[in-house]
Protein backbone atom coordinates (compact mmCIF):
# COMPACT_ATOMS: atom_id res chain seq x y z
CA UNK A 1 0.00 0.00 0.00
CA UNK A 2 1.30 3.43 -0.93
CA UNK A 3 1.21 6.23 1.65
CA UNK A 4 -1.60 8.10 -0.11
CA UNK A 5 -3.94 5.12 0.12
CA UNK A 6 -3.94 5.40 3.90
CA UNK A 7 -5.08 9.04 3.61
CA UNK A 8 -8.16 8.34 1.48
CA UNK A 9 -11.57 8.48 3.15
CA UNK A 10 -13.46 5.22 3.62
CA UNK A 11 -15.80 5.98 0.70
CA UNK A 12 -12.99 5.98 -1.90
CA UNK A 13 -11.52 2.83 -3.43
CA UNK A 14 -8.37 2.81 -5.56
CA UNK A 15 -9.08 1.36 -9.01
CA UNK A 16 -6.00 2.26 -11.06
CA UNK A 17 -2.31 2.75 -10.33
CA UNK A 18 0.49 3.63 -12.71
CA UNK A 19 2.59 0.64 -13.69
CA UNK A 20 5.58 2.97 -13.99
CA UNK A 21 5.73 4.58 -10.56
CA UNK A 22 2.72 3.31 -8.60
CA UNK A 23 1.00 6.69 -8.44
CA UNK A 24 -2.76 6.88 -8.10
CA UNK A 25 -4.63 7.10 -11.40
CA UNK A 26 -8.18 6.04 -10.59
CA UNK A 27 -10.69 6.08 -7.75
CA UNK A 28 -14.29 4.97 -7.28
CA UNK A 29 -16.75 6.29 -4.72
CA UNK A 30 -18.53 3.57 -2.82
CA UNK A 31 -21.35 5.83 -1.60
CA UNK A 32 -22.25 7.60 -4.86
CA UNK A 33 -22.24 6.74 -8.57
CA UNK A 34 -18.93 8.45 -9.30
CA UNK A 35 -15.41 7.55 -10.36
CA UNK A 36 -12.35 9.28 -11.72
CA UNK A 37 -9.47 8.28 -13.96
CA UNK A 38 -6.37 10.33 -14.77
CA UNK A 39 -4.22 8.94 -17.51
CA UNK A 40 -3.78 8.61 -21.22
CA UNK A 41 -5.64 5.47 -22.33
CA UNK A 42 -5.26 6.54 -25.96
CA UNK A 43 -1.50 6.01 -25.61
CA UNK A 44 -1.95 2.29 -24.97
CA UNK A 45 -1.34 -0.23 -27.73
CA UNK A 46 -4.93 -1.30 -28.37
CA UNK A 47 -7.76 0.82 -29.79
CA UNK A 48 -10.30 -0.47 -27.25
CA UNK A 49 -8.26 -0.32 -24.03
CA UNK A 50 -10.29 2.60 -22.67
CA UNK A 51 -13.62 0.90 -23.44
CA UNK A 52 -14.10 -0.49 -19.90
CA UNK A 53 -13.96 3.06 -18.50
CA UNK A 54 -16.74 4.21 -20.81
CA UNK A 55 -18.73 1.02 -20.19
CA UNK A 56 -18.53 1.63 -16.44
CA UNK A 57 -19.65 5.25 -16.91
CA UNK A 58 -22.68 4.16 -18.94
CA UNK A 59 -23.49 1.49 -16.34
CA UNK A 60 -23.44 4.09 -13.55
CA UNK A 61 -25.78 6.35 -15.53
CA UNK A 62 -28.22 3.47 -16.05
CA UNK A 63 -28.15 2.60 -12.35
CA UNK A 64 -28.74 6.22 -11.37
CA UNK A 65 -31.69 6.52 -13.75
CA UNK A 66 -33.34 3.50 -12.11
CA UNK A 67 -32.88 5.04 -8.66
CA UNK A 68 -34.08 8.51 -9.74
CA UNK A 69 -37.40 7.26 -11.13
Amino acid sequence: MRWYEATLPANLRVTHKSLFDGTLQGIHRTDKPAFSFQGHPEASPGPHDAAPLFDHFIELIAQYRKIAK
